[in-house]
């Protein structure tokens, strides 16, 4: 694909840059630059500025919102987000879920469903995991059963799921439930959308090795779920379950903040010290693996400037997804390493803590890079762990 710029790419990036230094909430980059953990709100604000923009959901059909941007354009766009340290627009809703509605749903669930997520006004979480089903999804136990009361069908689920990314705060969640425990397992499996305010669904929370609150296990307790709820065909969930999964994993790969947290680190390493007393990055050792790193995360922007090419022409994301997953992932947890060895002890949060919240030891840029890289070895797990990911290249791409 022809990767130079056009006058209209560039005058698209100028307008981007523009509406990035104009319009980014203050109190939301207040907050980022203080270290606060946000809320549901924090991330919710700048959704909805970009929702009246017109640009919450660009790889969208035109008639539900998208901007009809092509490769380069999403490619520009990815960057300078990530050039202006902005949030994302967190992806359950918008790049997870919403292609499941907009392909399988009926019309009647696109007109219900898909504006809230595109306004911003209703978050979603993700009901796949659990206990004893993570990358063996299809071993799934979460049951639903199909009842009629007053004329009306509903199923009734109970079961567990867990790794709930940020479900404390869901008003909806899409849950992947078994509807026919007697089929083979992914042919008994239904896609459901419940509401997480109905009665029987419990959140609590699990707290992660660095302290934060950021996944939880749901339960389901004999939760009421209609079945006009129900995405495509009873028991042919397994589909669109696919079709979100490689959406999901396309999207883990994050290669615009990987770039940026590259400028960060050849930053650090030009502060900080090496052993022999120069600068970090004029080491040869420590220089060798950033070169590394830049060398694969640029062949990785080529992967996904392709697969964006791809999309641009109607192809969805196929095998390769699982390819920009694990190089992906890969490539954010040596970013995190290399930031926490750059820095050295000064990342150490006991350290960090010892002159109390005022006084604390270090530069400022070592804030959080502990937990940074402790909270980023998930990547390579979750939307199916990278083992799981190679099986698939090897089966889907190289035909072993």
């Amino acid at each position: 694909m022809n990767l130079d710029f056009s006058p209209e790419d560039n005058a698209f990036r100028a307008e981007a840059r523009a509406f990035l230094a104009d319009n980014y909430p203050k109190a939301l980059r207040e907050k980022q630059e203080r270290g606060e953990t946000l809320g549901k709100e924090d991330y919710l604000s700048w959704h909805r500025v970009l929702a009246k923009k017109g640009w919450s959901a660009p790889s969208w059909p035109k008639e539900w919102g998208g901007t009809e941007w092509t490769p380069t354009q999403k490619y520009i766009w990815s960057e300078e987000q990530a050039r202006a340290d902005t949030l994302g627009i967190l992806p359950f809703g918008v790049a997870v879920l919403a292609p499941v509605i907009y392909t399988f749903g009926t019309e009647e669930q696109k007109q219900r469903f898909l504006p809230g997520i595109y306004n911003g006004d209703v978050w979603w979480c993700q009901g796949y995991s659990e206990p004893g089903a993570g990358s063996d999804l299809a071993s799934l136990k979460t049951r639903a059963e199909r009842v009629t009361e007053d004329g009306k069908d509903y199923y009734i689920v109970n079961g567990q799921k867990t790794w709930t990314t940020l479900g404390q705060y869901a008003d909806w969640g899409f849950f992947l439930v078994r509807t026919d425990p007697d089929s083979k397992p992914q042919a008994g499996i239904s896609f459901l959308l419940i509401d997480m305010k109905s009665p029987g669904v419990t959140v609590r929370p699990i707290i992660t090795l660095e302290g934060g609150h950021e996944v939880n296990d749901v339960f389901l307790d004999n939760v009421k779920v209609p079945v006009e709820n129900r995405i495509f065909h009873e028991n042919q969930g397994w589909t669109c379950a696919k079709a979100l999964l490689a959406h999901e994993r396309s999207g883990i790969a994050g290669v615009a903040r990987s770039k940026r947290g590259l400028e960060k680190l050849r930053t650090m390493a030009k502060t900080e010290r090496s052993d022999a007393g120069g600068a970090l990055l004029g080491d040869a050792f420590f220089r060798r693996k950033v070169v590394e790193l830049e060398i694969d995360l640029t062949a990785l922007e080529f992967t996904e400037l392709r697969t964006l090419a791809g999309e641009s022409s109607g192809k969805g994301p196929g095998p390769e997804s699982s390819i920009l997953k694990i190089k992906g992932t890969e490539i954010q947890q040596r970013l995190q390493e290399l930031a926490l060895e750059a820095v050295g002890h000064y990342g150490a949060p006991f350290l960090r803590d010892m002159g109390g919240h005022n006084a604390q030891v270090g530069p400022d840029y070592a804030e959080g890079l502990a937990g940074d890289m402790f909270n980023g070895r998930k990547t390579s797990i979750y939307g199916g762990s990278n083992e799981i990911q190679r099986n698939i290249i090897a089966k889907m791409v190289l035909g072993l």
